[in-house]
């Protein structure tokens, strides 16, 4: 009656004593003579034999596969002699919970749960044994790969479409492998890809160049038909490096190359990228220092009413001071600092350096002028975030006066910003701005879902309007969709006479802004206060319809 299963035997093989436990687990249904041959009883019987031959005890574990499961058995064999007889006693405990949980942490530690592909840990160690050969002719590939705009699918799709995405990819990256080669999933939406051995750099670049095609084939997925590209950088051992840290990192190198020279194709990496890579490490560490330095200042330019030249509100730009003191325009780090998380702590800056200065901004602008701050997309499809700038918002006491401009993807993507997030900032009177509209998706099915206040057409548009007919039915398309929907429109950019007068004379917007009406302003010009929104309207009235301001210096911009 004992769980353990437990059999004697003797010298011959024979099966003396079998107890239930042993008989079920070794396939006998009755005697020894009645059963049916199986795999462990044959096993049992010739272990038996060969241990009682030369008097030795062993532990082994032994497997039983069944219809219902797999059982795991670790047994115990001890030679033993009884009334002048040489026989042999096993017993074995059933450990098939204990091995399921072993081979669980054993994939949790060295395999990716989503793709069962082999984690960082395991392609290091491949590679590391492979430099330990060091085999004078040996050579071999790392690749770096990346799913290009994979946040912008997840966003847009939904995580679980992401998911099964990523498997996908998996699954295309592992055809054709060979078995000394290699894939692993790293992290997130990037894979390292070992190749090894291998002939030449041409024979790789072939390689690549059939899996970069047949990762460009569109993805079905739950009824979604999703494109899909992958940036690639590679390095070879040994002309790119000796150890695994630097050929992952230069493979990785060449990958953002590939990134920034437009997505989706491949690198190798050379020299030139290392001197890229180090003077993009200085940039950033420059900007995490001027994060902690607080060396950020916001410039403030006007939305002005184009036909009363009453300025409507301000949007706050935000500018960074270099190390000598230099206003660094935001191209140089928005971006960059959207990529290393660092775009929160800058926006609450932001705020905090309008909050500081709010009695000279009432004096300069009007205490009626809203204020735009911007928010990027990614920032704008992060609940935490979002929650979090509404909650800072309304300890201003002020939050009506605020708006929130926003590109347009920030609306299309399945992030539920419209459905959770927007009702937050609605209840607080924050309002909401489309910005750039017209260089991202501009879907006019989108735009008719979304609940906007403003909406503000992008410079490309109204640069020389006057002189593009094809833009001017653009431009009479949206003022008409967004007045039916209830939404005020900004012209972007304005920067000369003749864009003004052709708004003025050929459309029904009211509001612009743009360097024709006032440069982005820095808190210390206010100071002391300056009567701006007056000498804007007098130099504007002044100003003969025929004078038309110089085109800005190559560079110069006037907001983000």
């Amino acid at each position: 009656m004992l769980p353990t299963g437990v059999t004697v035997q003797d010298e011959q093989g024979r099966f003396l004593l079998v107890n239930d436990a042993a008989a079920a687990q070794l396939g006998m249904a009755g005697s020894e003579l009645e059963a049916p041959a199986s795999r462990e009883l044959d096993h049992r019987r010739k272990t038996g034999m060969e241990l009682l031959r030369t008097g030795s005890h062993a532990v082994a574990e032994e497997c039983v596969n069944s219809d219902q499961a797999r059982q795991v058995f670790l047994t115990t064999h001890r030679p033993v002699r009884i009334a002048d007889r040489n026989l042999l006693l096993s017993s074995s405990a059933d450990i098939s919970e204990q091995k399921a949980l072993e081979d669980h942490l054993f994939r949790s530690a060295y395999y990716d749960e989503l793709t069962g592909l082999p984690n960082r840990g395991v392609i290091e160690h491949r590679v590391n044994s492979l430099l330990k050969r060091d085999e004078p002719h040996g050579s071999f590939a790392l690749a770096f790969l990346d799913v290009d705009n994979f946040k912008h699918i997840n966003d847009y799709y939904g995580h679980p479409i992401g998911d099964a995405l990523l498997i996908e990819v998996a699954k295309r990256l592992g055809m054709d492998l060979r078995e000394s080669d290699m894939l692993s999933r790293i992290s997130g939406d990037e894979f390292l890809l070992l190749l090894n051995p291998i002939q030449s750099e041409q024979e790789v670049a072939e390689y690549i160049r059939f899996t970069l095609e047949r990762l460009r084939a569109p993805y079905f997925i739950d009824g979604s038909e999703i494109f899909a590209s992958t940036s690639i950088g590679i390095s070879l051992y040994p002309e790119h490096g000796r150890s695994y840290d630097l050929l992952r990192q230069n493979a990785d190198i060449a990958m953002y190359r590939v990134k920034n020279d437009g997505k989706g194709s491949a690198a190798f990496f050379d020299s030139s990228m290392e001197r890229e890579a180090l003077a993009r490490m200085k940039v950033e560490q420059s900007l995490r220092l001027a994060i902690l330095e607080k060396r950020f200042c916001c410039a403030f330019q006007t939305k002005v009413d184009i036909r009363t030249q009453d300025i409507k509100g301000i949007e706050a730009l935000v500018r960074l001071r270099d190390d000598e003191g230099v206003i660094q325009a935001p191209g140089t780090f928005v971006n960059l600092a959207v990529e290393l998380g660092l775009i929160d702590e800058l926006t609450h800056l932001v705020l905090t350096e309008i909050v500081k200065s709010i009695d000279l901004i009432n004096e300069t602008f009007g205490p009626d002028a809203s204020i735009s701050i911007n928010v990027a997309a990614k920032q704008a499809c992060n609940p935490e975030f979002m929650r979090t700038f509404a909650l800072a918002l309304e300890a201003t006491g002020y939050p009506e006066r605020f708006m929130i401009e926003v590109t347009e993807d920030a609306f299309v993507t399945k992030t539920h910003f419209q459905d959770e997030i927007l009702p937050i900032f609605r209840k607080l009177g924050v309002r909401i701005s489309i910005d750039d509209f017209g260089t991202c998706y501009s879907s006019l099915s989108a735009l008719a879902d979304i609940t906007a206040d403003e909406i503000k057409i992008d410079r490309s548009f109204i640069t020389d309007i006057h002189r593009r007919p094809r833009s001017q039915g653009i431009l009479r398309a949206i003022e008409s969709l967004s007045e039916a929907l209830g939404m005020t429109v900004i012209a972007e950019g304005i920067e000369t006479f003749e864009e003004l007068a052709y708004l003025q004379a050929a459309t029904k917007i009211r509001y612009a802004q743009g360097y024709y009406f006032s440069r982005p302003i820095f808190l210390e010009e206010l100071l002391p206060a300056i009567p701006i929104a007056s000498e804007a309207r007098s130099s504007l009235a002044s100003r003969p319809p025929q004078e038309s301001r110089p085109a800005l210096a190559r560079g110069e911009r006037y907001r983000r």
